[in-house]
């Protein structure tokens, strides 16, 4: 079974970790959240407080197939900020898993970091104006090579649904439940 890592950073967007968790679940992959904090308590965007399976420095030598990063103004800063994260993501990267950021996560994140490493990519907002790194693709979910970004929570379920795709290597199961809880992906 796949294994995904969504790490959840103080003030995450709870609806984009949520939902992708859900999708992710419901397609039977193996999701564990991860405390990108001193415990496995983290207090989302909109003061919704989860508690995480792990924190980060519980799992640091863990390789998973995919690292899933919600944004979330605060929770994205706090993920770049973050030199364990940061580290943590290049090592997947460098291993070839599927890193996966949606929101303002592929900006502050990787590009604030230098791990777009040139690819394509989308996010929310103006946050691509300031970016050299990367090649900025105006679209709901942009795929190139291990990275899947999405442009913010509007299209939380594409790219939730685009990273079950990927890791089952396999459209149709995702393409059912699509059909069956939102709409035709």
């Amino acid at each position: 079974m796949k294994k995904v890592a969504v790490l959840l950073a103080p003030g995450f967007e709870e609806g984009e970790a949520i939902v992708t968790i859900d999708i992710l679940r419901r397609l039977h992959l193996d999701v564990e959240l991860v405390s990108c904090a001193e415990s496995r308590a983290v207090v989302s965007y909109h003061d919704i407080p989860m508690v995480a399976d792990a924190t980060l420095a519980e799992r640091m030598d863990k390789m998973y197939d995919a690292v899933v990063l919600p944004g979330g103004p605060q929770g994205s800063v706090n993920l770049a900020g973050n030199r364990d994260v940061v580290r943590f993501i290049a090592m997947h990267d460098n291993a070839g898993k599927y890193i996966c950021p949606i929101c303002s996560a592929a900006a502050r994140v990787l590009a604030g970091n230098g791990l777009l490493k040139g690819r394509r990519y989308v996010c929310s907002g103006d946050l691509w104006q300031d970016i050299k790194d990367g090649d900025y693709i105006d679209a709901p979910v942009v795929e190139d090579g291990n990275l899947i970004s999405g442009k913010g929570f509007g299209h939380v379920f594409d790219f939730a649904f685009t990273v079950a795709a990927r890791l089952l290597g396999d459209d149709a199961p995702v393409r059912d439940h699509a059909d069956h809880i939102y709409y035709r992906w």
